[in-house]
């Protein structure tokens, strides 16, 4: 029978290396939070095992390091969804919006204005139709591109033809061309990164050349809004190019949509190079890559 101090020195360490094992197996990281940095490997965002998982105490590490090991706090676990800014923003201006909308749809409605009725429940449609039926759209667009783009439509659409806001405002069209113009841009960019998709969402292209294509097709969406707006005034008479400066045939409104379309998309496109050019982080980057969160099946793995 082993005496007292043999069994100490069998026994003992290897009772202690189970416990050591059993304590870093329940404090074992999960995939996608942080952990101590000298405990593990960080691979693309993810982390594995720490490195003295199961090691033996015996491993060159002194007692004094596994003490201050065993004190350190345990990493802190998943922690509940939060509403970022831009979310608690977009819900409230979209109820804000359906507010101010469903009070001049029943205006019209009791004053027997049927045409306007129906024109306003159809903007209305159009406006909130993405925002209610986001979860089931094949393609989910982050809260901030989704709030520019209810604004642009309320004061292009609502605001606009509804409430004649190009009659009564001369500057009104001007000011949405040159914002049509930053959000094509903007959008733009967005198109280079999903039709050149690579695991690491990786350009292989130099940054004139991804201002170039932004500018590019910023430029071609504003020209063929103009070819649509000349296309329903000739076919269904109506008056989407507008008299300006004592122009009635809505060729001088046409060319100061199309000049600032350009200064828009020039201006967003000049700052995507510079970001891009210095490494920094930018705005268009940000939402850019919460597009990407949201819809990774788009892009390879």
């Amino acid at each position: 029978e082993p005496t007292s101090s043999a069994w100490e020195a069998e026994v003992l360490p290897l009772n202690y290396t189970r416990l050591r094992e059993a304590f870093w197996l329940a404090r074992r990281p999960r995939p996608g939070f942080y952990c101590h940095a000298s405990r593990g490997v960080t691979i693309a965002g993810r982390h594995d095992r720490p490195a003295l998982l199961g090691s033996d105490p015996r491993d060159g590490q002194s007692e004094s390091e596994d003490a201050v090991i065993d004190q350190s706090p345990p990493p802190p676990g998943p922690a509940a969804p939060v509403r970022d800014l831009a979310t608690r923003i977009r819900r409230r201006v979209v109820i804000v919006v359906a507010a101010i909308m469903s009070i001049e749809l029943v205006v019209m409605l009791f004053e027997r204005q049927w045409f306007s009725a129906f024109l306003v429940a159809t903007i209305m449609a159009v406006i909130l139709a993405p925002v209610v039926l986001r979860e089931r759209l094949p393609v989910k667009v982050p809260a901030e591109m989704q709030l520019v783009a209810l604004l642009f439509s309320f004061a292009a659409l609502f605001l606009g033809e509804v409430r004649a806001y190009y009659d009564r405002f001369w500057w009104w069209d001007l000011v949405l061309h040159a914002s049509s113009g930053l959000l094509l841009g903007i959008l733009g960019f967005l198109l280079v990164y999903v039709l050149n998709e690579s695991r690491n969402i990786d350009l292989h292209m130099r940054p004139r050349f991804v201002a170039l294509f932004a500018f590019v097709f910023a430029v071609a969406v504003g020209a063929l809004w103009e070819i649509f707006e000349f296309t329903m005034d000739r076919t269904f008479g109506m008056r989407m190019q507008k008299p300006m400066l004592g122009d009635p045939s809505g060729l001088t409104d046409t060319m100061w949509d199309l000049i600032l379309d350009t200064l828009g998309a020039l201006l967003i496109s000049l700052m995507g190079w510079w970001y891009m050019r210095r490494g920094s982080r930018s705005f268009m980057e940000d939402w850019i890559q919460k597009f990407i969160a949201h819809n990774p099946r788009l892009f390879k793995s």
